[in-house]
């Protein structure tokens, strides 16, 4: 084939292509005209209309109906410009959208429209009779006036929300008790979808009354026929100024995140109208995903303490925890649950060279796996399936990866649950810390750092004083690298309750709520301390970062600082009430009495242990009298021994005489006899520790 057949062939190949996409437009236009087909004869005749409306405006009536080569002149104008703009309207993309939810971008197809069959038509008047008996004046007027009657067609689509506002005040003024008069924060971009939402639902239960926006700027304006009222110092006034009306509010919705409008003055809103009796909801984020059936609406969601702790963030150096994982093997144990979930994300989001998982739940590793792999797809990661109680496999992977941090999140950690399976708390909390530490050890890690729990602090329960020997097994092993001048670190972290975490409070509460409740409580006057699991990662990994680069707190436990214990019973009642119910009224709450192994309060320090000031923001320190390596390490061999046997009451025994203060087998003959001092000197200094001594006498059996 030569070079001009080669071209030819090309260009019928490119005309092809460009035939069958105009008539793949073409068939697409006349689709979308058949779907609209009211509102294309509306746009043909506005088109005729805004021709004649122009000559009219020249000529005048009288004047038109005296020349008869103006009308004929316009008649055929008329024609033409019907016969262009049924074409042209349809191709310009005038039908392929639903008016009724247009946008002010969707204008522009209008305006485009307009354009090109205005200039298109003038072009063909002066081709085809040099616009003879066509005023210049009507050239200029005609596709301002088509415009007009174009958008206006389009318009009324918004009639019947318009008509919906209408009723909708109507209904304010007359107080209509079947929908809940409800009070905006916020008055922005966010607030203004609301209210387009509410429009549209007929089923809306919501009747805006009034909205408070972050400055007083716009006092007194109104957004879509809802007055803004004030500020958010001003809630107390505009509550007074909407009682008066007769449109007490009896709902708050947030249309942004309470943060959104300062952490301060949205715990004081939320506080008065709690004392109030007003329920406090906040939009959902605008990107989340809803059924299809719900698309005209938005979704409230209940305020929770994740959004408002009931005291201030505590201040975290990132660049310490940057440099604490940058570029290093991390290994996470632990690392599908709550708390090492986060620890991992936060981890990938802070560069490792690499991140090792270890998980003994299949769909927990799954999940976290998906999730480092979507959100830090360039960090290296390598899921193990393991369980810590299997030194062997422990070692295998330490051996592999060489880690050179490790973070100790695996336990089991439900009260009731490690209560009734005594044995399997101890292999786990127990056992597993002690084949995770000595790996560690082996392998040459540069720090360890546990997960604890403030339930070791004079435990009543099987899980707090397996946690309380995994404490106290990973001070002996700090200690012993301080006195050697070698080795890894070894460090604890202690916390609270985490909101949100599995199993936890805040789950159990929201699924009793769906329920339509009652919420069962344990005993009114128990007190927890919380903490957002994300704050609580953070604080564990700047703690672990000053431990290691500064060298302090050795032989201490990471405290972190959670603030006042707040009630169960408080928790429970805020909840209701945020979700727009009555405490005791609408939702029940009811008191089922202590489960087994469970405290009335928690604490955060031992009467036993000697508090220390640490310069880790958000953290406090405690020291433990501490227990010789020797007595643990042959303790937990007999732990791992009478364990795997199930032998529960030799179990806990041995816990008995290392544990003060758990006492579960009074009648139990000692195993061993420890006799322990209070450390004898401690003084803090610029990177020095004094070393502590205890005098530790093992007895023989």
């Amino acid at each position: 084939m030569g070079p001009r057949a080669r071209r030819t062939h090309a260009l019928q190949i490119v005309s092809k292509r460009l035939s069958d996409a105009g008539w793949r437009r073409l068939r697409a236009a006349i689709l979308n005209v058949s779907k609209s087909p009211g509102l294309f004869v509306a746009d043909l005749f506005a088109a005729v209309l805004a021709l004649s409306f122009a000559f009219m405006l020249r000529y005048g009536v009288d004047a038109l109906a005296l020349r008869a080569e103006v009308v004929r002149a316009l008649a055929i104008a008329c024609w033409q410009y019907l016969a262009m703009c049924a074409i042209l309207f349809p191709l310009c993309g005038l039908y392929s959208r639903n008016w009724r939810y247009g946008s002010v971008a969707d204008l522009g197809t209008v305006v485009r429209a307009v354009a090109i069959s205005s200039g298109l038509f003038v072009v063909i008047l002066f081709f085809g009779t040099r616009l003879q008996d066509i005023p210049r004046s009507a050239i200029v007027v005609e596709p301002l006036l088509l415009a007009a009657f174009l958008l206006a067609s389009r318009l009324s689509f918004r009639w019947d929300e318009l008509r919906q506002w209408g009723r909708a005040v109507t209904q304010a003024s007359s107080v209509n008790v079947r929908r809940v008069p409800t009070l905006l924060v916020g008055a922005q971009g966010a607030a203004d979808l609301y209210l387009r939402a509410v429009s549209r639902d007929k089923n809306c239960q919501h009747l805006p009354v009034g909205c408070l926006d972050v400055d007083s700027v716009h006092q007194g304006m109104t957004l879509r026929g809802v007055p803004i009222l004030g500020t958010l110092d001003q809630f107390g006034f505009a509550v007074e100024q909407l009682k008066r009306e007769g449109l007490c509010p009896r709902h708050i919705v947030f249309t942004e995140p309470p943060s959104a409008f300062g952490d301060e003055r949205s715990e004081t809103l939320i506080r008065q109208a709690e004392s109030m009796g007003i329920s406090v909801s906040r939009l959902s984020q605008m990107t989340e995903l809803k059924n299809a059936h719900r698309e005209n609406r938005f979704e409230l969601r209940a305020i929770e303490l994740t959004d408002l702790l009931e005291r201030p963030q505590a201040a975290l150096d990132h660049e310490a925890i940057d440099r604490l994982v940058k570029g290093r093997r991390v290994l996470v144990t632990g690392a599908g649950g709550s708390i090492g979930s986060e620890l991992t994300l936060q981890i990938a989001a802070c560069e490792p060279a690499e991140v090792v998982l270890i998980e003994n739940c299949e769909l927990n590793l799954y999940q976290i796996d998906m999730e480092l792999s979507e959100r830090f797809p360039d960090v290296p990661r390598f899921p193990h399936m393991c369980n810590v109680r299997r030194a062997n496999r422990v070692d295998r992977i330490f051996e592999d990866h060489r880690p050179e941090l490790v973070f100790h999140a695996a336990a089991l950690k439900h009260v009731p649950m490690v209560e009734k399976n005594a044995c399997e708390g101890v292999l786990t909390n127990v056992v597993g810390t002690m084949n995770v530490a000595r790996a560690a050890a082996r392998s040459g890690v540069l720090a360890m750092v546990q997960v604890s729990t403030d339930k070791v602090v004079n435990p009543t329960s099987v899980m707090g004083a397996t946690k309380r020997l995994a404490e106290l097994y990973c001070q002996a092993l700090d200690l012993r690298g301080f006195d050697e001048h070698r080795g890894p670190r070894f460090m604890t972290v202690r916390f609270g309750n985490v909101l949100g975490s599995s199993g936890s409070l805040i789950p159990l509460f929201k699924k009793q709520l769906a329920r339509g409740g009652p919420l069962t409580i344990t005993d009114p006057n128990m007190t927890r301390f919380f903490m957002t699991i994300r704050e609580a990662v953070e604080l564990t990994l700047q703690a672990s970062a000053y431990g290691l680069e500064g060298e302090i707190g050795q032989g201490e436990i990471f405290v972190l600082d959670m603030g006042e214990p707040i009630k169960i019973i408080d928790i429970a009642k805020r909840m209701i009430t945020l979700a727009g119910f009555t405490p005791d009224v609408d939702i029940p709450i009811t008191t089922i009495g202590m489960r087994p192994g469970e405290k009335l309060f928690e604490e955060l320090f031992d009467d036993g242990e000697q508090r220390v000031a640490s310069p880790v923001p958000g953290v406090l320190g405690a020291v433990p009298s501490p227990v010789a390596l020797e007595v643990l390490e042959e303790a937990f061999e007999a732990l791992q021994t009478h364990g795997e046997m199930g032998e529960e009451e030799r179990v806990l025994e041995i816990i008995g005489q290392i544990v003060e203060g758990f006492e579960r087998s009074p009648k139990a003959a000692p195993l061993w006899g420890i006799a322990r001092t209070r450390p004898q000197a401690r003084k803090q200094g610029k990177g020095r520790r004094v070393k502590i001594t205890s005098n530790i006498t093992p007895l023989p059996r």
